[in-house]
């Protein structure tokens, strides 16, 4: 088949996707629109764009995201079989409608939520499926549900000692006060830890938590990530879709720290394995750390696959 995969791809994710379509002998274009730069030609064109998301609910860079989409498309030259788009409310709701010239099938996959991109609402109806990894959006707007994927499985046991045994990285933004309040309880308890804070505006280095500028590529973060013994993982507020680090977690048969009450829910849910904890009260016990992982039965670990993940987004839709 001929696939085309569009994305805003900052953390380098779902290239994995891309990549796991060629192996299965697709013919896969991914078009990361997060690799196209949008500057304001003028500080009259800054103001233009503030009074077009005010007043008409419109955007110079999710227009021109669109616009170079749908060149992009353009030059494929061919009818794709279907076009599968995550984060599609980066692009304006005119060029989403007009993918449908150049795929068969056009489907959306959401791993944010409507309360916090509400502009996800506005582009829902211009897909032929939708889905989302938020159980209430998907009953709000009868969406289909599906989970992010573990895009990583490969488990090496170290013999070494751990270098940290808890390890997190997040952007910077509400979540902060919460991951300051867990990083003291780490520290008071001896628990060593790696926490970064990406915020491009500022670099500075607490005794905690150590602030970044720069986007750390994704293989980097899996050395950290093969150097820890524990994740931790902080979700937004009014958000209960599974962020990466739970399926990095379950991929690398790591434990996992979280605040993700929700988790419990799933299947492969192991209190041996996941710790809850309050966000408003953090209280790691330091026996979570003693106990080894207990590995998760196969048919549930192959559910939460990048392979079962192209079965249920791409696979099941394409012949409806």
């Amino acid at each position: 088949m001929h696939i085309t995969l569009i994305s805003l791809d900052n953390w380098g994710f779902n290239n994995h996707i891309a990549t796991a379509l060629e192996q299965q002998g697709h013919n896969v274009h991914h078009i990361n629109f997060n690799k196209y730069e949008y500057k304001y030609s003028s500080i009259l064109y800054r103001a233009y764009n503030f009074f077009l998301k005010t007043f008409l609910k419109k955007n110079l860079k999710t227009m021109y995201f669109g616009k170079k989409i749908i060149e992009n498309l353009k030059e494929i030259d061919k009818i794709q079989d279907v076009i599968v788009v995550i984060k599609g409310d980066f692009i304006d709701p005119k060029s989403v409608a007009e993918l449908k010239k150049y795929g068969k099938k056009t489907i959306a996959y959401f791993n944010d939520n409507t309360h916090r991109c509400p502009k996800i609402i506005r582009v829902i109806p211009h897909f032929d499926e939708v889905f989302s990894f938020e159980k209430e959006d998907c009953r709000k707007y009868n969406l289909k549900f599906g989970t992010n994927w573990i895009y990583n499985s490969t488990c090496v046991r170290n013999e070494k000692p751990f270098e940290y045994q808890v390890f997190n990285i997040i952007s910077k933004d509400k979540r902060l006060s919460i991951l300051s309040k867990i990083a003291s309880d780490l520290k008071a308890k001896n628990i060593t830890h790696k926490i970064f804070v990406y915020n491009k505006k500022f670099q500075r280095r607490t005794s905690t938590i150590e602030f970044i500028t720069n986007h750390i590529p994704l293989s980097e973060i899996n050395e950290y990530i093969s150097r820890s013994q524990v994740l931790l993982d902080i979700n937004r507020k009014k958000q209960i879709g599974l962020t990466f680090r739970v399926f990095e977690s379950i991929g690398l048969q790591k434990k996992l720290i979280t605040t993700n009450s929700d988790i419990v829910n799933y299947d492969f849910y192991n209190p041996n394995n996941i710790l809850v904890i309050d966000e408003k009260n953090p209280d790691i016990p330091v026996s979570f750390f003693e106990k080894e992982y207990q590995k998760i039965p196969e048919e549930i670990f192959n559910k939460y696959t990048l392979e079962g993940w192209i079965k249920n987004v791409v696979y099941n839709n394409i012949s409806k």
